[in-house]
């Protein structure tokens, strides 16, 4: 299938006037207008017929008209009511379309996707989501009791590249991240590429989601109580902020530490998933 045409920002702006609507700042609405880009998001989803699409914050119905033409089903989330009213016209001429008013950090993913006939077996969350809720929003469907198959979103570069990073480099976001999958940036994109356009270039970044996590530990809760008391005084060496974070004594969690073959003297930043297993488990086996 070909790649969308490029849309120029005067057509946004047309569209948006033809709406009588406007960019709104304080919902972080930013209008992608780069069909190269369009292309790379859709091609990186691997969309088939038979798959099931949540769109957050459709907007224009721009992506979301993309997405139609090669998923089975879209369910399209927007808080803003002008902008449901907007994709009036979008949603009647296609039946595989539903458009939810609402916002999505409200929104249970199993309650979109259940239906009187049946639910779908897995489904892809593809979006160009407002930044100020990137975090929250991928831990929103990370968490869920349903999880989606595979991500694709549109977030800052700095932030794509600390979900991307590895150890030495890891941060509270990106062990969250990578507890539940595996993120990689497909693409950055420039701010030009929006209208209007933020202060700050994007990436497209997709996590693909693992069926389990990768590191045996007693539950996600008990590992992420763990690695967010190891990242409680990031600067200071694993026996202090752990110490620090979880109420020990310096000499009970270098204890830990070493007992999970950790020196005691790194800090959070440097540890990979696989060692925050191991720690959360050598905590669990102490507290039992």
């Amino acid at each position: 299938m070909p790649e969308p045409a490029e849309m120029p920002a005067t057509k946004a702006k047309a569209l948006l006037r033809q709406s009588g609507l406007h960019a709104k700042k304080g919902l972080g609405q930013h209008f992608l207008v780069d069909g190269r880009v369009l292309g790379r998001i859709v091609a990186a989803a691997d969309l088939t017929p038979q798959d099931t699409v949540i769109e957050v914050g459709p907007g224009l119905g721009i992506l979301t008209q993309e997405l139609l033409q090669r998923a089975g089903r879209v369910m399209a989330i927007e808080a803003d009511a002008e902008m449901v009213s907007a994709l009036g016209e979008l949603a009647a001429r296609s039946p595989n379309l539903t458009i939810i008013h609402g916002d999505i950090m409200h929104i249970d993913p199993v309650s979109l996707l259940s239906s009187p006939n049946s639910m779908p077996s897995s489904y892809k969350v593809v979006a160009n989501i407002p930044y100020y809720i990137t975090s929250a929003l991928l831990r929103h469907f990370l968490e869920a009791s349903r999880q989606p198959a595979l991500l694709v979103v549109m977030v800052q570069k700095e932030v794509g590249k600390a979900i991307v990073a590895r150890p030495g480099d890891m941060s509270l976001l990106a062990v969250s991240i990578q507890f539940y999958g595996k993120p990689s940036i497909v693409a950055r994109v420039p701010a030009r590429s929006f209208y209007p356009p933020p202060k700050v270039d994007s990436v497209i970044l997709r996590v693909d989601v693992y069926e389990k996590p990768p590191v045996s530990v007693p539950s996600a809760r008990a590992f992420f109580e763990t690695v967010r008391a190891g990242f409680s005084a990031p600067r200071k060496q694993l026996r202090n902020s752990l110490a620090q974070g979880l109420a020990f004594g310096a000499q009970e969690a270098a204890g830990l530490l070493q007992r999970a073959g950790i020196d005691p003297r790194r800090r959070a930043e440097t540890l990979s998933i696989e060692e925050w297993g191991r720690l959360c488990m050598e905590r669990d086996n102490l507290e039992s």
